[in-house]
């Protein structure tokens, strides 16, 4: 078979998460494929994630999801000519392309491709680590790495190899006996930070101690004095308060926060807390010591709609977040959802739900989960995080868009590059995606590929006015010309052409009857039909009711006699 692409630009699509009970599952069927020479390693540019599909009788069939490939193909082949007269190309990998760190990758991917499946090595570009529980484990393990480098004429550099080391450094953290922590380097740079003097300076500050918020407790609350110093309606004034939150923040870096590596079947509690502002959740695996430590913090702020739920609702919504953000880690095991909300077990063994609370409560379905109830004094570590939670968009696939867009945008492009030689208080990066300040709010700047379908996301809400469409997009977005592209969009959206042009006669205001007290005061007439005919030619019944004693008259008309009846 023999593929052709309207075009040469790869779909290289990043691998979906696997659950930990997943993997096994994929492994085993990669394996009989390579053993019925289905499929083979490759290292092409081209690359589609992989999806878990379950079956009638509960197996799980492995799919490949082609949706970003297939509009690419075409079906007639053209085969392209190739003029090789006068050309040479590397038999090796030649220094100085920009492209050679990632051919040295998929080189060394492809080698260590069944170790890596087996968890014997983790490689990163040029860096590969082998992991082991005991002396033991590790020598077994190098040993099985250096007959695969052998094999396929890897050379190893000793000078820069570190062997049986119970601490090491990996991208920018320190894997230490089960733990995980940031660099010494990184640390470094922010107890040295020295106090800042511009709102330029402080959003540099925050963006280093923001590259640690996992770690930290209660980080959007401790760095609020700081933060609320860039917002433009605020007066840059270092004061006492946000001294104290500065050095706080440099003195929590040189504790050396720390998150536990986290071990699939050991005991594992997922805590999770809601408020009008925001919900939080802690994610907790015993260790060693028998104790619960934290693997992962998470936090995010409510949006306007969902600052309208109810207490239990904003609770049960906390809990899908959370679950939905540690899928990877839960999926496939027992464990508990500790919650501080009484109502909660309650609601979800109800046989009516509402809509919005039903749906959540089919997400929980494919996890294996008891709930405890525990007072609000015990779930102060989620409370925090749920009243301070950190501003983020609300949705990572829209972000990772938006980013995306952004950095295609040559104007958007343009404004970054002025940023880095000239400070402004108008425009700010974060994230690395450009935001302005606008009467004390920061927007984001929106690229223009993405204005209409931002605007279209809030429209189809509710279908507002334009009014209030404009209203709803300037909470988050800045988009030049925004009130005519608002208006293009209501015009051509069809919900709204249907609802606004209704034809015939328009419904008139209803208005209460007064009950009478005697009979044959007031009647209810009204017509049925039209129904099957009659050998008489009837299709309509003429209904008479008294209001009174619900006392029922019915004639038979026929269809010329409707207009006289309803005269007289």
């Amino acid at each position: 078979m023999r593929i052709i692409l309207k075009d040469n630009e790869p779909i290289c699509q990043p691998p979906r998460r696997l659950a930990f009970a997943e993997k096994e599952e994929v492994n085993k069927q990669i394996e009989e494929w390579l053993k019925e020479d289905i499929i083979r390693p490759s290292s092409s540019e081209y690359s589609s994630p992989i999806v878990l599909v379950k079956k009638k009788d509960e197996s799980s069939r492995m799919c490949v999801d082609y949706r970003k490939l297939n509009p690419k193909l075409v079906k007639d082949k053209f085969p392209l000519p190739l003029n090789e007269d006068g050309q040479f190309e590397f038999n090796k990998v030649p220094f100085g392309l920009s492209t050679s760190l990632g051919v040295f990758q998929r080189h060394v991917t492809s080698i260590f491709r069944d170790l890596t499946r087996k968890g014997i090595v983790i490689s990163y570009k040029d860096d590969v680590i082998i992991p082991s529980k005991d002396l033991k484990e590790g020598l077994g393990k190098l040993k099985v790495v250096f007959k695969v480098a052998k094999k396929y004429g890897l050379e190893i550099k000793f000078k820069k190899c570190q062997f049986l080391m119970r601490k090491v450094e990996f991208l920018r953290h320190i894997v230490e006996n089960g733990t995980i922590k940031p660099s010494t380097a990184k640390t470094l740079a922010v107890r040295k930070f020295p106090e800042p003097t511009t709102v330029k300076k402080v959003q540099s500050f925050l963006g280093l101690t923001g590259y640690f918020r996992k770690y930290i407790k209660d980080y959007s609350k401790i760095a609020k004095p700081l933060s609320d110093l860039t917002r433009r309606e605020n007066q840059f004034v270092f004061g006492i308060e946000q001294k104290e939150a500065f050095e706080k923040l440099k003195k929590i870096m040189s504790e050396g926060p720390v998150l536990r590596i986290y071990k699939y079947g050991r005991r594992t509690e997922l805590h999770a807390d809601a408020s009008k502002q925001g919900y939080g959740a802690v994610l907790l695996q015993e260790a060693e010591d028998e104790k619960l430590h934290p693997i992962y913090y998470m936090s995010r702020k409510t949006s306007p709609a969902e600052e309208k739920y109810d207490c239990y609702e904003l609770e049960v919504l906390a809990i899908i977040t959370a679950l939905k953000k540690f899928r990877v880690y839960l999926l496939g095991q027992h464990f508990k959802i500790i919650t501080d909300c009484s109502a909660f077990q309650r609601t979800m063994h109800k046989k009516d739900l509402i809509t919005r609370i039903a749906r959540w409560a089919l997400q929980l379905e494919e996890f294996e989960y008891e709930i405890e109830h525990r007072t609000g004094k015990r779930m102060q570590h989620v409370d925090a995080l749920s009243r301070h939670p950190v501003m983020i968009i609300s949705n990572n696939t829209l972000t990772a868009k938006l980013k995306k867009a952004q950095d295609e945008d040559k104007n958007i492009q343009t404004l970054k590059s002025l940023l880095e030689k000239n400070e402004t208080e108008e425009f700010f990066e974060r994230s690395g995606i450009l935001y302005k300040y606008i009467n004390g709010r920061e927007l984001i700047v929106t690229p223009k590929e993405m204005q209409v379908e931002l605007i279209k996301l809030d429209h189809k809400n509710g279908h507002f006015s334009v009014a209030k469409t404009e209203e709803i997009v300037n909470q988050e977005f800045f988009i030049p010309n925004l009130t005519n592209i608002v208006k293009s969009v209501i015009v051509n959206c069809i919900p709204c052409i249907l609802a606004n042009n209704k034809s015939g006669k328009k419904e008139g205001f209803l208005n209460p009857i007064k009950k009478e007290e005697t009979p044959l005061s007031t009647y209810h007439i009204d017509f049925i039909g039209p129904l099957p005919s009659t050998n008489k030619n009837y299709q309509h019944i003429f209904t008479v009711v008294d209001t009174f004693t619900k006392f029922t008259l019915l004639y038979p008309v026929k269809p010329y006699q409707l207009k006289a009846l309803w005269k007289n």
